[in-house]
């Protein structure tokens, strides 16, 4: 783990591996750069992998304000400035690939491909407004967080990575959380999809219940236009967590 001082706020960075292309890996709402860890250490033998820790979520600094999609893009814009980052791929999941299209719709030097795991799409996020409520209410509650688990999982996980999930809910920042529930994912950000001049590769669980392949189809895909999407049987919306080995397989056959 590295500390960045990013648009004026320390931000975390998991490294692995030294490849010439670089891998930039970005986490769901209310998780961190480790879902990313195992997934990492299959692929750093051949690339670099870079995976942050969003404002407001793990041991990244929480400032007041500035949660917004293009504020997070923003950061990893900087974060390939002064990490030096050439050739890269963009790999955004869930909240984070929200913020993945709307970085890819820059036009940002260096970008190869994006690859999109169960991404919030690029119109309003579906959340039902008794969801939407519940999840504001049940900030910094473990029960709370175990009944996401719950729900955002289908592949049986360990009980350490369960102890992981939950951790790293109950340590987002209030304000990262209010943001992206009573903004973030509100944000209309479709009319700039066709300025995304890169491939995109998307991946979603089959029995995800937070956002279903049918999301995907319906307010996803319409946007963009060199597209694919995998969906994988027996697994939810943590597809880092719950397949690891599968998705590092997945991205390696994408970004060959």
């Amino acid at each position: 783990m590295m500390k960045q001082s990013i648009n004026g706020i320390s931000l975390n960075v998991l490294e692995k591996g030294n490849g010439s292309r670089t891998l930039i890996f970005l986490h769901y709402f209310g998780g961190s750069a480790l879902e990313w860890e195992s997934v990492m250490n299959t692929l750093s033998g051949e690339y670099r992998c870079l995976a942050v820790d969003l404002r407001g979520h793990g041991d990244s600094e929480a400032p007041q304000t500035g949660y917004s999609v293009d504020d997070m893009a923003n950061d990893i814009s900087e974060l390939i400035r002064q990490l030096d980052v050439q050739e890269f791929i963009l790999v955004g999941h869930s909240m984070s690939g929200k913020v993945a299209l709307a970085l890819a719709a820059r036009q940002p030097a260096g970008l190869q491909k994006l690859i999109l795991v169960s991404p919030s799409p690029p119109v309003p996020e579906p959340i039902p407004d008794d969801e939407r409520q519940k999840l504001l209410d049940g900030h910094g509650k473990r029960s709370s967080a175990k009944k996401t688990l719950k729900n955002i999982t289908e592949a049986p996980v360990s009980e350490t990575v369960r102890e992981q999930i939950i951790a790293d809910d109950l340590r987002t920042s209030k304000q990262a959380w209010d943001a992206w529930l009573l903004a973030g994912s509100k944000e209309n950000i479709s009319d700039r999809m066709t300025s995304i001049s890169v491939p995109v590769h998307i991946i979603v669980g089959k029995e995800d219940r937070a956002l279903p392949p049918d999301v995907q189809d319906r307010l996803v895909l319409p946007y963009l236009k060199d597209v694919t999407i995998d969906i994988v049987q027996k697994a939810g919306h943590l597809l880092p967590w719950e397949i690891p080995n599968e998705l590092a397989t997945f991205i390696q056959k994408k970004i060959e």
